[in-house]
């Protein structure tokens, strides 16, 4: 198992990296070309648009907890950085030994298999770098893009639940360690980078 966590992650079309206080402008305004696209399923779009100083708090935010091991959040970049597609993350509100995988893409990049290519850099990182046993991701059932990522990626739809205090509907798709290495994830193409920028994976 590699030492991390990976602060950058690297995929055929994707640079998915920690989050760093100089994004809040590509990142404030992706999601306001997005709003859209995104209120219908993010309760946290909910509050947007905000401003560009409150995403830079919000950063600030995200580095905190990824240096402190409390949660990892990424964006999600086009290869020379110049863009954000889009947001991604491995939560650790699951549980000690399990990550959940969230992720939204900018609404100019949907329908290119962003999403699931993420989720499979994310998935390997999962468990070969933080060794967890368990990987979910949670999406609402009328939510089709977004469900037919751990579909493609072979997650196994093990249940729905009613969240609060909105009552409403998730799927949970799980992954455990013994199903990742015949998984598609498994075969991701991808380099891993820690804090200091050595390969990890």
């Amino acid at each position: 198992m590699a030492e991390g966590p990976a602060y950058r992650i690297e995929t055929p079309r994707l640079v998915l990296r920690c989050w760093i206080p100089k994004d809040a402008p590509l990142l404030n305004a992706a999601i306001e070309e997005s709003l859209r696209h995104l209120r219908p399923w993010m309760p946290w779009a909910r509050d947007e648009p905000q401003t560009v100083e409150a995403k830079t708090r919000r950063i600030a935010q995200f580095q905190e907890d990824f240096d402190a091991g409390r949660d990892f959040v990424y964006g999600i970049f086009s290869p020379d950085e110049k863009r954000v597609l889009g947001g991604t993350g491995l939560h650790t509100r699951v549980g000690a030994d399990a990550r959940e995988i969230g992720y939204w893409i900018h609404k100019g990049y949907i329908n290119r298999g962003l999403a699931t290519e993420a989720s499979a850099a994310l998935t390997k990182v999962a468990f070969l770098v933080d060794g967890v046993a368990r990987v979910e991701i949670h999406c609402s059932p009328e939510n089709l893009r977004s469900a037919a990522v751990p579909r493609k990626l072979a997650f196994t739809h093990e249940s729905r639940l009613h969240t609060e205090p909105d009552g409403l509907e998730k799927m949970i798709w799980v992954m455990s360690r013994a199903e990742y290495a015949g998984s598609p994830a498994s075969r991701c193409e991808l380099r891993a980078f820690d804090v200091d920028g050595s390969q990890i994976l």
